[in-house]
C-alpha cells in the first residue's frame, strides 16, 4: 500500500512513555474505510525521555516496530526518521525530560502551536492529529491548536485498543500472523486477535476568524487563543475624535480625518438606531449629504489647510464618486490595520441595489468620545433631519480618491 496517489498527508502525534500509539494509529489509518489514509510524513512531539523510547522501540533495527509494521501490512513511502521526533525544550534550549513548571507548560503550548500552524499552511496538505499519547496537557494543546488552525481536510483522533492489549508494552499493532505476548496482568494473548480502531473527534475550526498575520506569523499560543476569543465576541468600537483613533476588536488604529468623519457619521446613526442611508447621486452633488459629513468632520482635530481643502471639495455638495471613493479608502485602512477583524466594522450596503448604507453594530457596542468644538456651527439638528429626508436613493459609483493627510500613530 503506497501514498503515490494521495495529497501530502502528515500524521502528527504527541507521545510520552508509550510510543505504541504511533504504530497503533498508523495501523488504524491504513485500515480506514472506505479508503486507507496513508501519511507521507510522521512527526512526533515529545520529551527527551519520550524521544529516546520512540527511537529505540520504533526506529532501531531491533525491535524496529515501525519498519515491522510497514513490512507486515505492506505500507511504503512513509518518511519517519529521528529528525521527525521533535523534543520540547526549556527557555535555554535544553531538552525537557518532563513538563514540570508553568514556564515549561507555556513553551510546550507555543511549540505545538507553531508545529500545527506550519503543517496547515500548505493548500495541498492534509493533517491528521492524534492525541492518544503523551501528557493530557500536551494532548489538549495539540487538539486546541488544530481547532485554531485546522481546515476542512484535517482530522483529529484518538486510538482505541481492545483488552487485554491496551497499556501492554509488548503490543504495537495487530499482526497478520500469530504472535503471543505477556499482557500487563501476566496472562498470555495473541496479537493477531487484537482490535485497534480510530475514534475520530469532531472539532470546530476557528481559522476563518484569525488575522492573516496570525496564520503566517509566529505568535504565541496564548496570543492566538486571545485573537480567536475576540473574533467570537460581539464587535465593539471606541472612537476618539480628537486623537483621530479608533479601537476595534481590541486594536487601536489612527485614521485620516475624512475617513474618520465618515465612520463617525454611520456610527452615530447606528447608536441612535436610525435607518440606513442611500449614497448621494453620482453626478448631482448633494448639499444635504455634505452637511451631514462636514458636521462630523469639523468636530475632529485636523490641520487648517486640510479643513479648507475638504470644505472646498464639498462646497457644492457631496456626489456619489466622492462618497464611494472615501468609503473605499476607509475600508482599505481598516483592513490594513485590523486584518480579517475589519470585516465587522465596514460600512455595509445591505446587499441591495441601490445600496442603503449602515454600520452593522449594536448601539450598546459603539462609544464615541467627543472631540474639539466645531470651527463654526454647520447646521441645527432640525436642519440635519431635513437634509437626510432630501437624500435620494441611488447606486454607489466608484470614483477618484479624496483623502487627507493621516495623523501620526500614537504608541
Amino acid at each position: 500500500m503506497s501514498t503515490a496517489d494521495t495529497s501530502h498527508r502528515i500524521l502528527l502525534a504527541v507521545t510520552g512513555l508509550s510510543p505504541q500509539v504511533v504504530t497503533e494509529t498508523l495501523y488504524a489509518l491504513a485500515r480506514s474505510r472506505p479508503s486507507p489514509w496513508i501519511p507521507r510524513e510522521i512527526h512526533l512531539i515529545t520529551t527527551s525521555e519520550g524521544a529516546e523510547r520512540a527511537r529505540l522501540s520504533l526506529l532501531s533495527e531491533e525491535p524496529g516496530w515501525f519498519q515491522r509494521l510497514c513490512r507486515d501490512h505492506e505500507l511504503s513511502g512513509i518518511n519517519f526518521s529521528e529528525e521527525s521526533i521533535h523534543v520540547l525544550s526549556d527557555e535555554l534550549g535544553n531538552p525537557l525530560e518532563d513538563i514540570r513548571t508553568p514556564a515549561d507548560n507555556s513553551r510546550a503550548a507555543d511549540f505545538i502551536c507553531e508545529m500545527v500552524r506550519r503543517f496547515t499552511s500548505g493548500a495541498d496538505t492534509e493533517l491528521h492529529v492524534s492525541i492518544a499519547g503523551g501528557r493530557k496537557t500536551l494532548g489538549y494543546y495539540l487538539g486546541y491548536a488544530l481547532s485554531l488552525f485546522g481546515r476542512p481536510q484535517d482530522q483529529l483522533s484518538h486510538v482505541l485498543v481492545s483488552e487485554p492489549f491496551e497499556s501492554c508494552w509488548d503490543f504495537f499493532y495487530p499482526t497478520p500472523y500469530s504472535r503471543v505476548i505477556e499482557t500487563h496482568d501476566r496472562s498470555l494473548a495473541d496479537t493477531q486477535d487484537a482490535q485497534v480502531t480510530l475514534a475520530n473527534i469532531p472539532f470546530v475550526s476557528l481559522r476563518h476568524g484569525l488575522d492573516r498575520r496570525l496564520l503566517d506569523g509566529t505568535s504565541s499560543f496564548s496570543a492566538v487563543v486571545e485573537a480567536a476569543r475576540k473574533a467570537l465576541e460581539p464587535p465593539e468600537i471606541i472612537i476618539e475624535m480628537s486623537s483621530r483613533r479608533i479601537c476595534a476588536g481590541g486594536e487601536w488604529l489612527a485614521l485620516p480625518p475624512t475617513q474618520l468623519a465618515l465612520l463617525v457619521l454611520f456610527a452615530r446613526r447606528a447608536r441612535q438606531e436610525k435607518p440606513p442611508l442611500p449614497a448621494p447621486p453620482k453626478d448631482a452633488p448633494d448639499r444635504g449629504w455634505a452637511r451631514l459629513f462636514l458636521r462630523e468632520y469639523d468636530a475632529i482635530g485636523h490641520q487648517l489647510d486640510d479643513r479648507e481643502r475638504t470644505h472646498r471639495a464639498l462646497k457644492d455638495g457631496m456626489d456619489g464618486d466622492y462618497f464611494s471613493t472615501l468609503k473605499s479608502s476607509l475600508h482599505r485602512s481598516l483592513r490594513r490595520g485590523l486584518g480579517t477583524t475589519a470585516e465587522r466594522y465596514l460600512i455595509d450596503d445591505g446587499g441591495t441595489r441601490p445600496g442603503k448604507y449602515r454600520l452593522k453594530l449594536a448601539p450598546e457596542h459603539i462609544r464615541i468620545i467627543a472631540g474639539i468644538r466645531p470651527h463654526k456651527p454647520v447646521t441645527t439638528d432640525g436642519e440635519l433631519d431635513k437634509c437626510e429626508s432630501r437624500i435620494p436613493e441611488t447606486k454607489r459609483i466608484p470614483g477618484d480618491p479624496h483623502t487627507t493627510r493621516a495623523p501620526v500613530r500614537r504608541s
